[in-house]
This record gives structure tokens, sequence and C-alpha cells, in this order.
């Protein structure tokens, strides 16, 4: 039968909690409720805490009772690790495959160090990262003890004062370097308190922006031909933008191709690679003497143009040079200028 009383109040969460917050919620909440800490008087708190886990680590069963209740989340609380079924309530337990640093604080002294020397690429490629999950790391919170809230606090003051104040205060950027960080600071309570999946799927949340972002060139390896490419844009006079722009018109845009065998989900450090060099090729459309929307048609054909140099090496070369056509006219019209003269375009 469906639990008359609120779950998620239960186990101390938000409706929108992830998968391995409602983990991390149970099994803190258990320790402290379990009779043999809390004596008889906690059997019942335990039990309640065993059945609102499996209600809503259950993905069916959490969506059944989300729907009965009348609850609506967020597209991140609905997804689940791909194998949390095979393992949901079967009492299995796998440690994580990925063991912490032996010298955790050499470690995020090393990183805090590194956080100091991150180049304006590295910002910008940090600014076009996946979203990092934060609000993870609030959600939990109140299951952390004294010494892990102050290492925590001490972390994020640690990486403000090597950010420039105008980093810090772009939210991928300041959140893809604090997930990183508390990675590690916080690396030993979520062995403790995650099993796989969910382990490494937390590990892969928090530090996807910064292994996509650091110690990349800018636009990834094709940055030559990115290069090359803005120097061209750059010299599009007005015949030549609304040139550009009919074919933004004319063939669909909304969703950049990928080959079939890679995502941006499932490679980020190529999607960052793309967006960032769409947003610079788009920021050297302009003409005074073009009408907004042919501007605006132009930046989005330049951007999909940047997208495909990008993704060159991924593309089967037949597929590549198809989805090239409607360009080719127009990159052939005139030659760039040497890549020495290249202005870069923050």
């Amino acid at each position: 039968m469906l639990p008359a009383d609120d779950l998620y109040a239960r186990l101390e969460v938000p409706v929108d909690a992830s998968p391995e917050a409602i983990e991390i919620a149970w099994r803190a909440l258990l320790r402290r409720h379990h009779p043999d800490v809390a004596g008889p008087d906690g059997l019942a708190a335990a039990t309640a805490i065993n059945v609102a886990h499996d209600w809503l680590s259950d993905p069916d069963l959490r969506t059944r009772y989300d729907r009965e209740r009348g609850i609506r989340r967020s597209r991140a609380a609905t997804t689940a690790p791909r194998d949390v079924r095979a393992t949901a309530g079967t009492g299995v337990r796998r440690r994580p495959a990925v063991r912490r640093p032996p010298d955790r604080h050499a470690a995020i002294a090393a990183f805090l160090d590194r956080v100091a020397l991150l180049s304006a690429d590295e910002l910008d490629r940090l600014d076009c990262a996946a979203p990092t999950p934060i609000a993870f790391v609030a959600t939990i919170e109140r299951f952390l003890d004294d010494d892990q809230r102050a290492a925590v606090s001490a972390a994020e003051a640690a990486i403000r004062e090597r950010l420039p104040e105008a980093s810090w205060r772009r939210a991928h950027v300041r959140d893809a370097v604090v997930g990183a960080a508390l990675e590690l600071v916080l690396g030993d309570f979520l062995d403790e308190n995650l099993d796989e999946p969910f382990r490494s799927r937390v590990r892969e949340r928090l530090t996807r922006g910064w292994d996509a972002a650091v110690a990349q060139p800018r636009y990834g390896p094709a940055g030559p031909e990115v290069e090359a490419l803005i120097a061209r844009l750059e010299q599009l006079g007005p015949a030549e933008l609304r040139k550009l722009a009919s074919i933004g018109a004319n063939d669909p845009l909304d969703e950049q191709p990928w080959p079939a065998d890679t995502s941006p989900e499932e490679d980020e450090a190529l999607r960052v690679s793309s967006e960032l060099a769409a947003r610079d090729v788009a920021r050297v459309i302009g003409d005074r003497s073009v009408d907004r929307a042919t501007l605006q048609l132009a930046r989005r054909s330049a951007a999909r143009l940047a997208h495909l140099v990008v993704l060159r090496p991924a593309f089967p070369a037949s597929t590549w040079e198809r989805l090239m056509r409607p360009w080719r006219s127009l990159l052939r019209a005139e030659r760039a200028r040497p890549a020495a003269t290249i202005r870069r375009r923050r």
C-alpha cells in the first residue's frame, strides 16, 4: 500500500533529491536511529526510514508514489544510474572502484595551487561546462559532522581567494571548481555512504566540468582549424553575411549533429570545445549594414559550422563532407588571413 505520510520528510531530503542523496540520507539516519545506537525506542524510526528508502530508491516505486501524491520532480532527480534497478533492494553492497589519494591534505593543496594557475582559456572552458550538482552537496550537508562542514567551508574560501572575482561570479566556473574540490574534501564521507554505481556517478558529476576544461586547448585538437575559421568569418561583408544567414534559414539548426559513436553526454570535453568555438565565432559576426534578424541567422549558421569543424575527426569523412556542403562555396570565396593576425575573442 502507498504510505500515507511524507517519505521525503522521513529521510529529511527535498522532493527533487537525487538517488545518491537518498542513499546518503538513508545510511546517515539509519546509523542515528538504529536500535543498537538509540536503543529499543529507535526501532520504529529505523523501520520508517527503511520503508522510505525502499520506496524512494526504486525508480518505479518512487514514480508511483510521486504520481499518486501529485509530486513533480526535476529531470535530474528522476535519473538513476543505469544499474540501480539491478541492485536496489537486493542487499548487494559494492564498494567504490576508485580509492582516494593516500594523502588527502596534499592532494587538496595541489588542487588549490592549480586553481590559482588557471589560464583564460581554461576559465572559458569551465564557463561552458555542464552544470555541476552543487545542490547535491547542499542536500547532504545536514548529514556531515562539524569537521566535514568546516572542511567544505575552508575549501570554498580558499578557492575564492585564488579565483579572480570576475571568474568567481561566473556560476559554471565557480561550481565546476568547487565541485572538483568537494570530491577531494568529502571523498571519505562519500566512500563510506555510497556503494556502486552511486559512488562513481557522484565522482563523475562533481569532477566532469573540471576534467573537461583543465589542461585542454581552447578548442580541443581542432584549434588551428577553428582559429582559421574565425579569421575567415571576420572578413565577411554584407553579401556574404546574408549568404551565411540564408544557410541558417534553410537548414534545421536547432540540434547540433553528433557522430553515431559519441554524444555530448558521453564526451564532455568535446562538447565544451564545440560550445566554446560556437560562442566565439558568433561573436565575430557583425555588420551595421545588415539587419538584426539576418545577423542572428548568420550567427546560428556560423555556430553550426564551428561545431562541425571541432568534431571533424569524430565524423566519417563522407558524413562530414555532406554536412559541410552548404558552407563550401562561402569558405572558398576568399582566402583567410594568416593565423598570426587572428585576434582572440572573449
